[in-house]
C-alpha cells in the first residue's frame, strides 16, 4: 500500500521535529502531511539541552543559526559539568571535544597516562579546548578564526523547547505540513493487518492515514494503547522516576554560562540549563527515597532566582517499547521511551529517530524488513546510552544516602561491567555498534567519577622522544592560546545572536 498520508499525532519538540523532516518530501512527491495536536494537552517541554548531533539536523533543514537561538533565546553548551557525582565536593566537566587527539595512532588519554605516571602532574582537563573555555565562561566557534593550526570547538545549544517546536511549526506549516487542533477520541484498526487505518477527532471528524508518527508522550495513544506494544522496564538501571521542572530569572547578574549543569542531591539530582532570560531547572528524583514536597524544596532551595512559573512535576517509567516502530505505526520522543535527561540524550533520541525513519522509508509501502532494521538499530542505541547514564550511578563513592547505597551496589548490565574493566585495566574504550558516545565522553565521565587507569596502550611508550612530548605541549599551548582570546560567552550571545527582551 503506497504512503500518501502521514499523520503525526502530537506538537512538541518530537512531533513539529517530524514535520519539518518530513516536509521536505514534498518537494519529491504530493505526500500529504498532517499534524494533530491539542493546545488544551500542552507538552512536557523541559528537555532543552543538545548535544552536538543537533547541529546536523538544523543544518538539513536549512535553519540560520543566529536566526533559531534568537528565536528561541539559545545560547551555546560546550559540555555538562557534573557536581557531587563521584562524591560529595567533586566537580568534572563532560565535554563535547577530545583530550588532545591521536598521536601515532594512539588516543590522547592514553599519553597523558604515560606522562602522569613519569611525574608530569598536569591534569587532562587542560587538554581539552571545551573544558578550558567553559572553566573561564568564553566561547567563540571555529568558523569566527579560520586558522588550520588550531583546535576545533566543538558545541550544542540550550534552547527553550517550547520555543523550538513553535519555530519548526512556522517552517513545516510553510512547506505544507496542515495543522489540526483537537483530541483524539477514537483509533480504527484494520481487522486483517492491525494497522492503524485512520484517527477521530473529539468532534467527529475522521482522519485517515497510511503512515502515522505517534508523537503522543508518555501515553503513546497509538503505540501503546492502539496497538499494545508493550514497554522494557528500567528501573532496576535507572531507580529514578520522578521529576520537577521549574524556570527562573538569574538574579545574580552573572550571564549565561556555556554548559549545561547537573547537581546530585540525596536522591536524584537537578539540572541547571542557561538560557540567554532565564534558566531551565528542574530536579529528578526517585519517589521510594524522597517526597514530591522534598524534592521541589531542594530545587527551589538551589535556584540562582525566583521560580518564574509554577512547578510541573512529572512521572515516568525508564525505559523504552519492545517496539519502536510497529505495522505502520512509528513513535518518536516520549512515546517511544524515556532515558532521564542526564546526558541531554532526548531530543537526540528524536533526531535518530527522525533520520532512521527517512533513511529506510518509501512511499511506495512498508515492508517487515524495515519495521525490523529500525527496531534493531533502534534498540542498540537505546541499549548504549543507557549503559552511559548507568554509569554515572553506579561508579560513585557516596555512602551519605539510601539512594545512593542502592545505586553504588546495583547490578549492572554486562556491556558496562566490560567497558569499566578494560578501562580500569589499561584504559582501552571500544566505540561499538556506531554508538553516540566518543572515547573521550567515556573516559571523561570515567575519570570523573573515579575510575582511575592503572595502565595505558602499550604503544604509547614505543613513540619517539622528544618529539612526542614536544607536540603534547603544543596542545595545551594552543588551547590556551585559543581561549585567551574568545570573548565572554554572554558577550558573543549579544554580538550574534541576542534573543528579544
Amino acid at each position: 500500500m503506497a504512503i500518501d498520508r502521514i499523520i503525526i499525532v502530537g506538537g512538541g519538540t518530537a512531533g513539529w521535529m517530524a514535520a519539518a523532516a518530513l516536509s521536505r518530501l514534498k518537494t519529491g512527491r504530493p505526500v500529504a502531511i498532517t499534524l494533530v495536536e491539542s493546545e488544551a494537552i500542552g507538552t512536557v517541554g523541559v528537555g532543552e539541552a543538545t548535544i552536538p548531533p543537533f547541529l546536523d539536523f538544523n543544518k538539513l533543514l536549512g535553519v540560520d543559526e543566529r536566526e533559531m537561538l534568537s528565536a528561541v533565546q539559545g545560547s551555546f553548551k560546550l559540555g555538562i559539568q557534573f557536581v557531587n557525582w563521584g562524591k560529595l565536593g567533586d566537580s568534572y566537566i563532560h565535554p563535547f571535544g577530545n583530550y588532545g587527539y591521536q598521536i601515532g595512532g594512539i588516543s590522547f588519554h592514553h599519553l597523558w597516562h604515560k606522562y602522569h605516571q613519569a611525574g608530569d602532574k598536569r591534569p587532562i582537563q587542560l587538554f581539552n579546548m571545551e573544558t578550558i573555555a567553559a572553566h573561564f565562561s568564553r566561547f567563540a566557534r571555529t568558523d569566527d578564526y579560520q586558522r588550520d593550526d588550531l583546535p576545533p570547538i566543538n558545541y550544542a545549544y540550550h534552547v527553550d523547547a517550547t520555543r523550538y517546536a513553535r519555530f519548526l511549526r512556522s517552517y513545516a506549516e510553510t512547506r505544507g505540513v496542515v495543522r489540526r487542533e483537537g483530541k483524539v477520541a477514537d483509533v480504527a484498526l484494520d481487522g486483517e493487518s492491525g494497522f492503524v487505518t485512520s484517527i477521530t477527532m473529539d468532534d467527529g471528524d475522521v482522519i485517515g492515514g497510511d503512515l502515522f508518527i505517534d508523537c503522543s508522550g508518555f501515553r503513546g495513544l497509538l503505540i501503546e494503547q492502539a496497538l499494545k506494544t508493550g514497554y522494557e522496564d528500567w528501573t532496576n538501571y535507572l531507580p529514578c522516576d520522578r521529576a520537577v521542572a521549574l524556570p527562573c530569572v538569574r538574579e545574580d547578574g552573572s550571564g549565561p554560562l556555556p554548559y549545561t549543569r547537573s547537581t546530585a542531591h540525596s536522591a536524584g539530582w537537578q539540572w541547571q540549563v542557561p538560557l540567554q532570560h532565564r534558566n531551565g531547572n528542574g530536579h529528578v528524583y526517585c519517589s521510594e527515597y524522597m517526597s514530591d514536597d522534598e524534592a521541589h524544596g531542594i530545587l527551589v532551595g538551589n535556584l540562582a532566582g525566583k521560580p518564574g512559573a509554577e512547578p510541573n512535576f512529572l512521572r515516568f517509567v525508564t525505559g523504552r517499547r519492545k517496539k519502536f516502530w510497529n505495522k505502520n505505526v512509528v513513535a518518536l520522543g516520549l512515546s517511544a521511551g524515556f532515558m532521564e535527561p542526564l546526558e541531554s540524550t532526548s531530543i537526540h533520541l528524536v533526531n535518530t529517530g527522525i533520520n532512521k525513519l527517512i533513511a529506510l522509508l518509501s512511499l511506495d509501502g512498508i515492508t517487515q524488513v524495515q519495521e525490523d532494521a529500525f527496531n534493531r538499530l533502534t534498540g542498540k542505541e537505546y541499549a548504549r546510552i543507557r549503559d552511559f547514564l548507568i554509569l554515572h550511578y553506579n561508579s560513585t563513592t557516596r555512602d551519605d544516602s539510601a539512594f545512593w547505597n542502592y545505586c553504588r551496589n546495583m547490578d549492572v548490565p554486562d556491556s558496562l561491567t566490560e567497558k569499566i574493566e578494560l578501562f580500569r585495566h589499561n584504559g582501552q574504550i571500544f566505540r561499538e555498534d556506531d554508538e553516540l558516545f566518543t572515547e573521550t565522553s567515556w573516559a571523561a565521565v570515567m575519570m570523573g567519577q573515579g575510575i582511575a587507569m592503572t595502565g595505558h596502550n602499550a604503544m604509547a611508550d614505543a613513540l619517539p622522544e622528544p618529539a612526542t612530548r614536544k607536540e603534547y605541549d603544543a596542545i595545551q599551548q594552543s588551547i590556551r592560546f585559543v581561549v585567551d582570546h574568545m570573548p565572554q560567552h554572554g558577550d558573543y550571545l549579544r554580538n550574534y545572536c541576542p534573543a528579544p527582551d
